[in-house]
C-alpha cells in the first residue's frame, strides 16, 4: 500500500500547491517516482496574468489529476486560486480562495473560512495544488521583509538559501521552506526566479533539462537535509556518560505476560546487564538513574511495515518503535538512511530490510526491480542477499508463475519471502508456493473469492468491502485455510489501520490514529493528512461501515485459531502503532497479548530474538525499552503515553522530538 509514498504525494500536491510567483514562462515537466515517469506537469500563462497548471500522474491506477488556476498580487501572494480535479485515491475536490473588500476567503472539502486582509496580506496555502506551487511560495519569501510570511489559514514560512548548481544551462539555487512540513522543505530555483525542479525521496518533478542532473540536485539536497537531521540527533540523544538505571519501575515481559511491581533495570553500553526487585540499595558510583515513580517499562516496540522517508525515524523514537521493518523503498538511500540510524546521525529505530520485487505493466509499483524471468529473478535474489536485506517481498504486479522459483531461490540465501498475493493468484497458492507471510488482511478475504482476479489497482481495498459481507469464518473452507496458515507457519501482517481510515467514508477526515493530535502539526502537514479515504459507492454506506468490524472479526478467528500476527502499519509512523495496537484490543485480542504481538512476536520472526538481541527485557540483551505512563497491559490506550523511548542504552524524551518537528506542545 506504500503509505510513505501516498503520504510523499499528497505532501508534494499540497506543497507544491503553496508556491507561485511572478508568471513563469510556459514549460513542461515530468512527474517521475524513483526515475519512472508516471506523469506530467504543464504550466502555462494565461491573459490577465493568470497561470494555470495542469498536472497529474497516474501509478497502480492511483493518482492526482488537477487543474489550478491563480493569480498574484504585487507582493507574490495568492489573489486568487481556483482547482479542480481529484485526489491520489480519486476522489473529485474543488477549491476557491479570492479576495475582496478586505476579506479574504477559502473554501476546499476540509474548510469554508474567513478571515480580514490588508496589504501586504499572507499567503494562502491551497489544500490540494500542483508542484509549481512550490516555486510560488518560495519566490513571494524572497520578496517578504525577512524572508518571512504568515500563511493561510494558519502559521508562518520562512526561506533558507542553500547551495547552487550550474546545470541545464542554467545556474540553480536551492532553497528550503520552514514552517510548513516538519522539516524544511527544498525547492530549487533557476537565476530568473523560475522553478525549476520539486524533489523528495520517492518524487520528482523537473523538466527535461534537469535530467542529467538529476542525481547532483538529489545529493546536495540530501546533503542538506542530513545535516538537519545528524543536528536534530546530537541535540536530542542523550547518551549516558556511564551505566544507566532504571528504578521503581512496573517491568512487563512478553515471553509469561506478567507485570512486576518495582523492578531496577541496569545498562552498561548498548546491553541490560542486571534486571531484578528495587531494594533501595545504591546505584553503581557511575550510573545515571532514572526514577520510573512507577511507570510501566516493556521493551521497544516494533512496525514491521514501513517505508522510510522523511522524518519517519523520528516519530518511531516518540512513540517508543526502536524496531522496524522496511517493506521495499528506494534501495541505495534506504540503505544510506539505516546506515545514519545506525550511526545515531539520524534518528529512527533498528532496521529490518526487505527488498521489493515486481513485474511490469501499467500497474506495476514504483521500482526499477521488475521482474519477467529467472535470470532477473535471480539476479535481484542476489544482490538484495549481498546488501544486508532479509527479506524479499513479492509485489502486486509480479508473475505468479515466477512465484516458487523465487521463494526458492530467496530461501537458499537465507532470506524470508512475503507480499502482496500477486494479481491473478490466491492466497492459498502464494503461500504453497513458498510465501512466509502475507501483508495486508485484504488478501486473505480476497482467497474466498476467486472471481476477483485482478488485484493491481485500488479496487483491491473496495471490493474487500463487498467481499467481506459474504466471507463465512464458519465455514469448512475457513477452518481448511487456517490448517493451511499453520501448518506452513504463516505470518499476516495485517495493517488494520490502514483499511480502517479508507473505509471511514469521509476524505476529508483525519486519518483515526492521527485525529487527537493533528492540530498540532504543522499546517501543510495537517491539511495533507485530512485525505486518506477512498469514496463511499452510493448505495454502498453501510457495507463500507461494517467493512473494519469484519476484518476485526476475522483478524480475531485468525488469532485465535493459532496464526501468528505481526503488527504493522504501513501508514504515518509511530502513532499508527499505537492506533493498530487498539484496534486488536477491540477485536477481542487481551491487551497484554497484543503488547507481545508488537515486541517479542516479531523478534522471534525475524530472527533478532536470540542471545544478545530483543524482544524482551533481560540481562545481556539490547537495551532498547519504553517507559509509559499508565498500564497498557490493563488500557491498550495507555500505549500513547510515552515518557521515554531507549534505543541502545541511549535516552530520548518524546515531547523533545515532537518540539523539534515543529509540533505545538
Amino acid at each position: 500500500m506504500s503509505h510513505p509514498l501516498r503520504r510523499l504525494l499528497s505532501a508534494i500536491a499540497a506543497l507544491a500547491s503553496i508556491v507561485g510567483g511572478t508568471p513563469a514562462l510556459a514549460h513542461d515537466d515530468d512527474v517521475r517516482i524513483h526515475g519512472v515517469a508516471v506523469g506530467t506537469q504543464k504550466l502555462q500563462a494565461l491573459p490577465g496574468g493568470a497561470m494555470q497548471a495542469d498536472y497529474g500522474f497516474s501509478e497502480r491506477g492511483r493518482g492526482d489529476q488537477i487543474r489550478a488556476r491563480w493569480t498574484l498580487d504585487a507582493h507574490g501572494l495568492p489573489a486568487s486560486y481556483d482547482a479542480e480535479g481529484n485526489d491520489y485515491w480519486k476522489v473529485p475536490l474543488a477549491e476557491h480562495f479570492g479576495v475582496a473588500a478586505g476579506n479574504a476567503h477559502w473554501k476546499n472539502r476540509i474548510e469554508d473560512g474567513s478571515a480580514a486582509w490588508s496589504a501586504p496580506g499572507a499567503f494562502y496555502l491551497p489544500a490540494n495544488a500542483p508542484p509549481e506551487f512550490m516555486g510560488v511560495l518560495a519566490r513571494a519569501l524572497l520578496k517578504a521583509p525577512g524572508q518571512r510570511l504568515k500563511l493561510l489559514p494558519a502559521g508562518e514560512a520562512w526561506l533558507e538559501r542553500g547551495t547552487h548548481l550550474s546545470a541545464g544551462g542554467h545556474t540553480l539555487t536551492l532553497y528550503r521552506i520552514g514552517g510548513i512540513e516538519f522539516t524544511p522543505v527544498p525547492v530549487w530555483l533557476d537565476e530568473k526566479g523560475a522553478t525549476a525542479a520539486v524533489i523528495d525521496d520517492w518524487f520528482e518533478v523537473l523538466g527535461d533539462r534537469l535530467k542529467p542532473s538529476l542525481a547532483k540536485l538529489q545529493a546536495l539536497q540530501d546533503a542538506a537535509g542530513q545535516a538537519w537531521s545528524a543536528d536534530v540527533a546530537k541535540r536530542l540523544t542523550h547518551k549516558p556518560a556511564g551505566a544507566l538505571m532504571i528504578r521503581h519501575a512496573r517491568l512487563f515481559d512478553p515471553r509469561d505476560l506478567t507485570v512486576r511491581d518495582d523492578m531496577r533495570v541496569l545498562v552498561r553500553g548498548e546491553h541490560v546487564v542486571r534486571v531484578d526487585p528495587d531494594d533501595a540499595s545504591a546505584a553503581p558510583a557511575d550510573a545515571e538513574v532514572i526514577d520510573a515513580a512507577g511507570r510501566f517499562l516493556m521493551p521497544g516496540l516494533w512496525d514491521v511495515h514501513q517505508h522510510f522517508a522523511g522524518v519517519d525515524g523520528t516519530f518511531d523514537l516518540i512513540a517508543g518503535v526502536t524496531s522496524a521493518r522496511d517493506m521495499a523503498n528506494d534501495n541505495e538511500p534506504l540503505l544510506a538512511r539505516v546506515r545514519r540510524f545506525d550511526a545515531g546521525t539520524e534518528l529512527g529505530p533498528r532496521v529490518i530490510l526487505a527488498g521489493i520485487v515486481e513485474g511490469t505493466g501499467p500497474l506495476a509499483g514504483p521500482t526499477p526491480v521488475r521482474i519477467e524471468n529467472l535470470k532477473q529473478a535471480q539476479d535481484a535474489v542476489d544482490w538484495y542477499a549481498s546488501h544486508g536485506y532479509e527479506q524479499i517481498k513479492i509485489y502486486s504486479s509480479f508473475p505468479p508463475a515466477l512465484v516458487a522459483p523465487i521463494a526458492d531461490m530467496a530461501h537458499a540465501r537465507g532470506l524470508r519471502v512475503s507480499g502482496h498475493v500477486p494479481a491473478f493468484m490466491l492466497a492459498h497458492q502464494f503461500i504453497e508456493a513458498g510465501a512466509d507471510e502475507v501483508q495486508h488482511l485484504n488478501f486473505i478475504v480476497l482467497n474466498f473469492f476467486p472471481d476477483v482476479k485482478d488485484t493491481r489497482s485500488k479496487d483491491r481495498y473496495t471490493i474487500t468491502a463487498d467481499k467481506l459481507q459474504q466471507l463465512k469464518l464458519d465455514s469448512p473452507e475457513f477452518a481448511d485455510f487456517m490448517t493451511l496458515l499453520r501448518q506452513h507457519h504463516t505470518v499476516l501482517d495485517p495493517t488494520l489501520s490502514v483499511f480502517q481510515d479508507l473505509y471511514s467514508g469521509a476524505p476529508g477526515r483525519c486519518a483515526h490514529s492521527l485525529c487527537a493530535m493533528i492540530d498540532r502539526f504543522p499546517p501543510i502537514t495537517r491539511r495533507r493528512l485530512l485525505s486518506g479515504a477512498v469514496a463511499v459507492p452510493p448505495g454502498k454506506e453501510d457495507v463500507y461501515a461494517q467493512a473494519l468490524p469484519s476484518l476485526q472479526r476475522l483478524l480475531k478467528t485468525l488469532h485465535d485459531g493459532g496464526v501468528t500476527l505481526m503488527a504493522g502499519t504501513d501508514a504515518f509512523a509511530g502513532y499508527t502503532l499505537h492506533n493498530e495496537l487498539e484496534l486488536y484490543v477491540q477485536a477481542g485480542i487481551p491487551a497484554p497479548e497484543v503488547l507481545r504481538i508488537a515486541t517479542l512476536v516479531p523478534a522471534r520472526v525475524l530472527g533478532v530474538a536470540g542471545p544478545g538481541q530483543r524482544g524482551f527485557i533481560a540481562p545481556g540483551r539490547q537495551a532498547d525499552m519504553v517507559l509509559i505512563d499508565g498500564d497498557p497491559s490493563k488500557n491498550i490506550g495507555d500505549i500513547r503515553h510515552v515518557w521515554r523511548t531507549i534505543k541502545a542504552g541511549q535516552v530520548y524524551d518524546p515531547k523533545a522530538l515532537e518540539q523539534a518537528m515543529g509540533m505545538s506542545q
